[in-house]
């Protein structure tokens, strides 16, 4: 994560507001919304500095390339195969049952457009490991930035799904034409019937 002091020094010449909920006491899957640009990575690693948040994320394998590599791994950074992505959140559930502690930033809607539905994956991952969720956000409307509530998912997608939505019906991002509606594909088979989400 990045380093308190250096934290503390953004936060004092940032333009944004670090308007935030304290850290949880325990480790969590921490959403970051709405996201969408790749600038909301240093307000990430900046709102963890300062909340001495010990995090890993998940990039695309091209950031750890080369001399990089070593820079995002030490920042946390997961790399992520998007060629072959079926693995990534039973690997990221394994660790975390093996006995590793940290929690772990998921960006579910992601940044580019022309896609409706966020990336289950963070809901797998928060019911296999039983860990809560944490909403983490930009507003460009208020230029502040933070911790939200930490959430208990129950297994209700609807109903969790709704939750969520209602933190950030107000939230808007650095590119607000990018954001997507909280919204889970498997909200659909939920409503039909179908109590879980099984799969990323």
């Amino acid at each position: 994560m990045m380093p308190r002091p250096l934290a503390r020094l953004y936060w004092s010449l940032s333009r944004w507001k670090l308007v935030t909920r304290p850290a949880p006491e325990s480790p969590t899957i921490l959403l970051g919304a709405p996201h969408t640009s790749n600038w909301d990575f240093v307000l990430m690693l900046a709102i963890a500095g300062r909340l001495r948040m010990d995090v890993r994320w998940l990039g695309k394998d091209s950031l750890f390339r080369g001399w990089r590599g070593p820079i995002m791994r030490k920042l946390g950074g997961i790399p992520v195969d998007r060629k072959n992505p079926a693995g990534l959140v039973d690997e990221i559930v394994s660790r975390m049952n093996s006995g590793e502690v940290f929690s772990l930033v998921v960006t579910p809607d992601g940044t580019r457009s022309g896609h409706t539905y966020w990336k289950s994956g963070f809901y797998r991952i928060a019911r296999e490991t039983g860990l809560a969720v944490t909403l983490g956000y930009v507003d460009r409307t208020t230029m502040t930035t933070g911790l939200g509530p930490t959430i208990e998912l129950t297994g209700d997608v609807s109903a969790d799904m709704d939750k969520i939505r209602e933190f950030y019906a107000d939230k808007a991002g650095l590119r607000p034409e990018h954001r997507v509606e909280p919204r889970l594909r498997e909200e659909n088979a939920a409503a039909a019937g179908a109590p879980e989400i099984t799969g990323a």
